[in-house]
């Protein structure tokens, strides 16, 4: 990991020290958060959790899920991100975050715009959680259960149970170990990977129902309207595992997800197969990621959809 030693000398001369992960939260940011939250307490600082966005509900049995907090009055010596590969990514947060003397960036995206004074980054992790766990054994902190249950959640998530491409020989024997804790493997991937609540299962249906292809079925994309959340009174995590049951479709290379976050503005989820380089398009929206999962942010008009649609065919002539 670029950057070890640098962020091990800034966590041991800070007292206090705030630790954030990305808007929207998923499974490897929040995994990551919670785990080297609970770690870096071990060590007697006082550590603070910061989540802009609600966590979803499927998470929230996490241990140190309850601690999260969206602001903090009191002043702290070290802000640290984990998953975030620009600014923007932090959200409202980085304005609180810049009240620190530095900021400690623990990333793996490959694409990414840096904004902290101290990097850690490793773009071979399979997840931010197993950069975590390292990282913890650097800093002689003894990974207990509670702990491990929060890097395995980073794991099984960011590797979509181990199927995508960034998974490697470290990764099964990270999760080997953590597992060594007492956490009951099996259940913890029941509860996290292959559960859904049914707001998740109609929002799903709906916007597979929608799918349109381009490139003679090479493409696939579909959109979701803030009235289908509505309706349901989904939210948008809901349609977070959407992209990649997508992505399983035959023939497909690309998904494209788009879901509406208001009138004026569109997220975007990208996710590509092969040698496909999909964070070039997320790149063009100031977003980014990795080659083969990304995404972005684009006004929310018919003219930017086709725009971006147009964009991704031509990285596949």
């Amino acid at each position: 990991m670029r950057g070890l030693e640098e962020a091990k000398d800034c966590i041991c001369k800070a007292k206090k020290i705030a630790i954030c992960g990305h808007v929207n939260p998923d499974g490897d940011s929040i995994g990551s958060l919670l785990s080297l939250g609970l770690g870096i307490e071990k060590l007697g600082k006082c550590v603070y959790m910061l989540s802009q966005d609600a966590l979803p509900q499927k998470y929230m049995f996490l241990p140190g899920a309850s601690r999260l907090i969206k602001k903090i009055n009191n002043p702290f010596d070290l802000a640290i991100t984990v998953d975030c590969s620009n600014k923007e990514m932090v959200g409202k947060t980085f304005q609180i975050l810049k009240k620190a003397r530095n900021i400690l960036e623990i990333d793996h995206h490959e694409f990414r715009r840096p904004f902290g004074q101290i990097r850690l980054i490793d773009h071979r992790a399979a997840a931010v959680g197993e950069m975590v766990y390292l990282f913890l054994k650097e800093l002689k902190v003894r990974v207990t259960k509670e702990i491990a249950e929060n890097i395995l959640t980073s794991i099984i998530v960011e590797t979509n149970l181990f199927r995508l491409p960034g998974v490697r020989p470290l990764t099964f024997q990270t999760c080997a170990e953590l597992i060594k804790t007492g956490v009951n493997f099996s259940k913890l991937a029941e509860r996290i990977y292959w559960s859904k609540t049914k707001e998740s299962a109609i929002l799903s249906g709906i916007c597979l129902s929608r799918c349109k292809f381009l490139q003679k079925g090479r493409i696939v994309w579909s959109i979701i309207r803030k009235e289908d959340f509505a309706q349901i009174r989904g939210k948008d995590y809901d349609v977070d595992a959407v992209a990649n049951e997508m992505r399983s479709i035959e023939g497909v290379e690309i998904v494209i997800l788009f879901r509406e976050k208001n009138k004026k503005l569109l997220r975007v989820s990208l996710r590509s197969k092969g040698e496909i380089n999909i964070a070039s398009v997320a790149e063009r929206y100031n977003g980014g990621g990795h080659f083969d999962m990304a995404g972005c942010y684009i006004p929310n008009s018919k003219k930017k959809i086709r725009e971006l649609l147009s964009l991704t065919e031509g990285i596949l002539r």
